[in-house]
């Protein structure tokens, strides 16, 4: 019997769905605000040989032989990380921002420890301690939300929180929450009862990087991301912190809570932390902050209601109730004419979670794409239109062409291996 060496099998199935991805991406306009589009050099890191090397353990303590190159990368990325961050250490072994979030959990908490987080419904996010995540099984989480007249969070209500809990950690940071959040502060209400900080930086990282938001990391002592969104890097997490707290982190990401890193996941973030101090990577990121405020204005002016009032980051959300829609029917019909974003519940949200009374939509992807104020004016007239209008095909028919249109005009930026 031969042997078909392994170098000449394809997949033809596979290559088919790759393909057939790559002309969705292409031909539709991507405002789901947590995705974006890796550059090529990150995409072909991913897929380099790395991806055949196990390296369990960190740089110069691995628990395989031959990892003197892998070393090399993997020191890359952390002092990439920190320059880029202005952190004390970074770990870059996490998975996911999920797996960023627990290892911080299991290296400061014991099973039943108190936390302080934002609820979900509110802006949160599912690994702060909600029900559906295992993190709500394994800790005590107690939560805060916005003010009900402002929709900002409620700092009153987190430092009260505090105060009566005496958590041993505070949680920021949120997956839907359109506003600068104030670091200090909560880091004041974190002293105040002797309970680190960690910020959820996951959405707005590549905002950070760029300058173009504030960084939570002179105030916190724990910051974790994800990083791709607006980092444009590889699927994968990260843990930022100070040196007093680095061993303590590196022991609860390995051996605590995940065992051999995905090195071609870190060289794609080496290379996303490098692209980051670029000037080309400020720009987008700036873009993609003008153009989210653009859209909260033009979808204003066409009658529909920002959640407080507008964005200073790259999402808006919009509170549907007055218009009669749901999340969930307002993304689908947005996607039936090539705008993919996605239903999203928001504060005080009486529909159910797979239905919601809102949608959150993003501008990164669109950003990316080099599109700025007179298209994503253009953008927010379309998601009107079809809102206001979400039975009539032929106002389908006619933003489908609108669509294809654009994204004539504006291709992915490229990201082909070949």
């Amino acid at each position: 019997m031969s042997v078909i060496a392994a170098t000449t099998f394809d997949d033809p199935v596979v290559s088919t769905l790759i393909e057939r991805e790559a002309a969705r991406q292409d031909a539709t306009l991507n405002m789901v605000a947590a995705e974006s589009t890796a550059p090529a050099a990150v995409l072909r890191a991913l897929g380099s040989v790395f991806n055949n090397k196990p390296a369990e353990g960190y740089p110069g303590r691995r628990y395989h032989r031959g990892c003197e190159v892998a070393d090399e990368l993997e020191q890359l990325a952390i002092s990439r990380a920190t320059e880029l961050f202005g952190a004390g250490h970074a770990n870059v072994q996490p998975h996911s921002g999920v797996q960023a979030n627990v290892a911080v959990y299991a290296a400061l908490l014991a099973p039943g420890d108190r936390v302080v987080s934002m609820d979900l419904r509110h802006g949160g996010h599912l690994s702060h301690g909600a029900s559906a995540s295992i993190t709500g099984a394994f800790y005590d989480f107690r939560q805060y939300g916005v003010r009900a007249d402002t929709e900002l969070i409620d700092y009153d209500q987190v430092r009260d929180v505090s105060l009566a809990h005496r958590p041993r950690l505070i949680v920021a940071g949120g997956s839907s929450y359109p506003r600068v959040i104030d670091y200090a502060l909560l880091r004041s209400i974190a002293d105040e009862v002797a309970a680190p900080l960690l910020v959820v930086m996951s959405h707005i990282s590549g905002l950070v990087a760029a300058g173009v938001l504030p960084s939570p990391v002179p105030h916190a002592q724990f910051v974790t991301s994800t990083t791709y969104k607006t980092l444009l890097g590889p699927h994968g997490g990260i843990v930022l912190c100070d040196i007093e707290h680095a061993k303590a982190i590196d022991r609860a990401v390995f051996p605590g809570t995940q065992g051999t890193p995905s090195m071609g996941q870190i060289a794609g973030k080496a290379v996303c932390f490098d692209y980051a101090r670029t000037a080309e990577f400020h720009d987008i990121q700036q873009a993609t902050v003008d153009n989210a405020a653009a859209l909260a204005g033009a979808l204003a002016d066409a009658g529909f209601r920002s959640v407080s009032g507008g964005t200073d980051n790259h999402l808006v959300l919009l509170d549907l109730r007055e218009t009669g829609l749901t999340g969930d029917r307002a993304e689908a019909a947005l996607e039936a004419v090539g705008i993919v974003c996605n239903r999203n519940a928001i504060p005080f949200d009486p529909a159910p979670i797979r239905q919601t009374s809102g949608i959150r939509i993003g501008t990164p992807g669109v950003s990316l794409r080099g599109i700025r104020r007179p298209d994503i004016l253009e953008i927010g007239g379309l998601i009107a239109t079809i809102l206001h209008s979400i039975d009539d095909e032929g106002v389908a028919a006619r933003a489908r062409e609108q669509v294809a249109a654009l994204c004539g005009r504006f291709p992915q930026p490229g990201r082909r291996l070949d």
